[in-house]
């Protein structure tokens, strides 16, 4: 199954030049939740979560978040 949510969270986080482990003691998720994440494994993200990362990171959902449709 393809996905249509591209997660750009370890781009936004090399901008920042902020750690996995960095981020996740600060948002307070593990490191394997994280990674998970940021590789587009997970069914879903909470909103308090991506709201924490968008805070911490000062960036917006859609900087960590991308649709994009699948060609058929």
């Amino acid at each position: 199954m393809s996905m249509e949510i591209i997660v750009n969270l370890d781009v936004m986080m090399a901008v920042r030049k902020v750690s996995s482990k960095e981020l996740a003691k600060e948002i307070g998720i593990t490191e394997a939740n994280l990674s998970l994440l940021k590789r587009g494994k997970v069914k879903g993200v909470r909103f308090e979560t991506l709201a924490s990362i968008c805070r911490y990171l000062k960036c917006q959902p859609g900087d960590i978040l991308e649709y994009r449709p699948i060609e058929d």
